[in-house]
């Protein structure tokens, strides 16, 4: 039977959400198949999907499908609660017995009074026999009041017989977290943050109604700090804007409208969430015309209210976590972690060991060994929207200590039209660094061979990609990751004319790590070598075990061949076969079979028919394609019809780590692809 966890608050506005991220993130550290689970949604659920089952899901990819996430609705409970509560239990033990554990999160208190809905969540918990995590609201309490709510919420889930494995005050005034702490040892205390109850742009607009005339729906997660109403002239209202705020003016004012659009691109002023025009009064097409022309992102919406009407409405629309996109998440993960000894909640519930390594539980480990080694790693393109986004979420979780390159206005300017928070990063500009005559001289040594001229090398390390790499040469980074926009022969060519490869290997290669639903896969080389000859798949083959065992993959190798075992011959399979021979004498512990086909490595089943007595047969988790041809579409072929997620290419055998993004790379992509190359900085130093 799963173990499970039932999130239950005491009142309306307690921020579960935060918590119920908070928690679901433990899980996934600690247990290979995690669910979430809601007894009780909205009648209209349906329609939009209920936000925290959707936001869960898609955050930590749950295998269980979103229907098989639900117990019932408020309107089946109030018809008949007795029944309703049988529904939840048997759809309860339905998914439950297809997971390890179970994350339970209560109802909202949306359709009936707090008391009664708070006794009916404990009652539900009971009937799970799960455990409760009660969470209690610090909004707008004092501290007395929260010791009260803490009293009153014990009492009476331990009145009902439930099992109370521990209480969380989310959103506790931060000037009285201290005294909150000290008041109630072992309760988690998490402090008010503004920023994740303030609208985002895109709740703003949905809310009014409005429709977008100008800017970039990438911002449309930017929170809105504050909004401003523009009833005076340019000159007064400029001394009022601020960072994050939003600014509702007339729409018929169209001459502050392009002051306050230069004023956001202008460097050193601040940078605008949003413009709303009220009244439904849509700019004159040349001021469109104008607007178009200055290439901002500041989103700029039409909407149909009066300017009073639009202000009172912008105060009372609250941010959900949801909207913020990956930004909010990571800072809801950020303060959840600050207020809630998170190893000490898991003792508690005592999970049992894992038996596979999940795509999340590696991701988890990713961020977790990089944030301990304290690596410092160069990203040559600063100035890019996902690079600047993945390096807000790097420092704010403290993954690496970062440097962009690139034009510091540019890479400032964007990260101001992003709203997105680069403070700590390092930025440096290739082209009038004081470093590059030194890299230059550098280079020309390296490259003396092959007639390069100091002032050749000048103009050479001015690129970045050949910048950063220099960086990583000289000690000044640890690693280098790249390729969001160049292609990978960009990326790749200065660290095999510099940085070159580790004495104990032959050639560069390439691994993908492949995160399935259950377990993570690796496949190698599916990006580098075009065909390797035996003694290069060897090669290939070491090095991508020593990468899988590096990173938590137990390696069990498979030389993948269109013939398995001594069935087939031919040129293509006696390569294979060679290749095997020289990894067995090399490293004569190491699981290796070949040649073998996908299914028999793959599929225990036909492993058992094919290999009955191998050792890597239907279990192998290293797997060698015998050619880049092969290997390119194998992995986007798992990738697209498994839905897997491909982290990679990561290259190995470089005597200081590179690695290169595939130019589709998701912020999370980038984000993963950091931590990675911190760890192998750690390998190689």
């Amino acid at each position: 039977m799963a173990q499970s966890l039932y999130l239950a608050s005491l009142d309306p506005g307690s921020g579960k959400s935060t918590v119920a991220v908070g928690v679901m993130d433990l899980l996934t550290r600690r247990a290979g198949s995690v669910a979430v689970y809601r007894p009780i949604v909205r009648d209209d659920h349906t329609a939009a999907g209920d936000p925290i089952i959707t936001l869960l899901r898609g955050q930590y990819r749950l295998p269980a499908s979103y229907a098989a996430s639900v117990g019932t609705t408020y309107s089946d409970v109030r018809a008949d609660a007795d029944a309703a509560l049988t529904q939840i239990v048997e759809r309860y033990h339905e998914l439950a017995d297809k997971h390890e554990v179970v994350l339970v999160v209560g109802s909202d208190f949306s359709d009936v009074s707090s008391p009664v809905e708070f006794a009916y969540n404990t009652r539900v918990a009971v009937n799970l026999a799960s455990p409760m995590l009660l969470v209690v609201t610090g909004h707008r309490k004092t501290p007395a009041d929260i010791a009260a709510a803490l009293r009153f919420g014990t009492a009476q889930a331990e009145a009902d017989h439930a099992t109370v494995l521990g209480t969380v005050v989310n959103r506790v005034e931060p000037a009285d977290a201290d005294l909150v702490r000290a008041a109630h040892p072992g309760t988690g205390v998490v402090a008010e943050d503004a920023e994740l109850v303030a609208p985002t742009v895109g709740e703003l607009i949905e809310a009014a109604g409005g429709t977008l005339i100008s800017g970039d729906p990438d911002v449309f997660t930017r929170t809105v700090g504050d909004v401003v109403v523009a009833a005076m002239t340019l000159p007064n209202l400029l001394t009022r804007l601020a960072d994050d705020k939003a600014v509702i003016l007339p729409g018929d004012r169209s001459e502050v409208l392009l002051g306050l659009i230069a004023a956001h691109l202008a460097e050193g002023t601040p940078s605008l969430s949003a413009v709303f025009l009220t009244g439904g009064i849509r700019p004159e097409p040349q001021i469109l015309d104008i607007v178009a022309g200055l290439d901002s992102r500041l989103p700029i919406a039409l909407v149909p209210h009066d300017t009073f009407d639009m202000a009172n409405l912008a105060g009372d629309v609250t941010g959900s976590l949801a909207a913020g996109g990956q930004r909010k998440i990571t800072r809801a993960l950020e303060d959840f972690a600050a207020g809630v000894d998170g190893d000490d909640l898991l003792d508690r519930l005592a999970l049992a060991k894992p038996t596979v390594v999940t795509p999340i539980m590696f991701e988890h480990s990713m961020l977790g060994r990089a944030k301990a080694l304290d690596k410092h790693i160069v990203l040559p393109e600063g100035a890019e929207p996902r690079i600047l986004k993945a390096a807000e979420i790097l420092m704010r979780r403290d993954v690496a200590r970062l440097t962009l390159l690139g034009s510091e206005a540019e890479i400032r300017s964007q990260a101001a039209q992003l709203g997105v928070d680069i403070t700590g990063a390092a930025i440096l500009n290739p082209g009038d660094h004081e470093i590059r005559e030194r890299f230059a001289k550098e280079y020309a040594r390296l490259r003396a061979h092959k007639g390069v001229t100091e002032e050749a090398a000048y103009d050479q390390v001015a690129d970045v990609s050949y910048f950063g790499t220099m960086m990583v040469h000289t000690g000044m980074a640890d690693g280098m990751v790249s390729g969001a926009v160049h292609t990978t022969a960009h990326t790749i060519r200065p660290s095999f004319e510099i940085i070159k490869t580790r004495p104990e290997v032959a050639v560069v290669s390439s691994v993908f790590f492949m995160c399935l639903e259950d377990r993570v896969l690796v496949y190698g080389d599916c990006a580098v070598n075009p065909n390797p000859d035996a003694e290069q798949l060897a090669d290939i083959a070491l090095s991508s075990a020593g990468t899988a065992a590096e990173f938590g993959v137990e390696p069990r190798v498979a030389m993948l061949s269109y013939s398995t075992g001594t069935s087939g011959h031919g040129e293509a399979v006696d390569k294979v076969r060679a290749a095997t021979e020289i990894v067995r004498a090399r490293r004569p512990g190491l699981p290796v079979e070949g040649p073998i086909q996908y299914d028999a490595a793959a599929d225990a089943g036909v492993a058992g028919t094919k290999l009955p007595d191998s050792q890597v047969a239907g279990k192998a988790t290293v797997f060698i394609v015998p050619d880049l041809n092969t290997g390119n579409n194998l992995y986007k072929a798992v990738q697209r019809s498994a839905n897997a997620v491909a982290v990679g290419p990561v290259l190995q055998g470089l005597r200081k780590p590179v690695n290169d993004l595939s130019r589709g790379a998701t912020v999370p992509d980038i984000v993963n692809t950091v931590a990675l190359t911190a760890i192998q900085a750690s390998q190689t130093a």
